[in-house]
């Protein structure tokens, strides 16, 4: 059994900047792409953006230059450092990870974390 577990929302005003995490609790697993996800009410959920094993990146155009992923694969742990922050990143963020266990890979969904910017 591995578990995403988010932290680091809340609510910060525009052009500030939050750091959410993931970690993957468990054993016996490998990760090997994690990513980034949101979604807003009425709306599917959007690739915020990736990282591969070997660290690396990519981003979605509305968050380029702002966002910055990164991983301690030590720590199995994902982040999001969201710099510049806008209204319009309000949003359920969500991570994914692609693990390999028990011979088989599978795409791992944490329970989302709120951010919310206000004006």
């Amino acid at each position: 059994q591995v578990q995403l577990v988010e932290s680091g929302g809340g609510l910060v005003q525009a052009g500030g900047s939050l750091r959410l995490s993931c970690a993957a609790t468990g054993s016996a697993f490998s990760i090997r792409t994690m990513a980034w996800y949101r979604q807003v009410p009425g709306k599917e959920r959007e690739l915020v953006g990736f990282i591969s094993s070997d660290e690396a990146t990519n981003y979605a155009d509305s968050v380029k230059g702002r966002f910055t992923i990164s991983r301690d694969n030590a720590k199995n742990t994902l982040y999001l450092q969201m710099n510049a922050l806008k209204p319009e990143d309000t949003a359920v963020y969500y991570c994914n990870a692609k693990i390999f266990r028990n011979l088989k890979f599978t795409f791992y969904w944490g329970q989302g974390t709120q951010v919310t910017v206000s004006s």
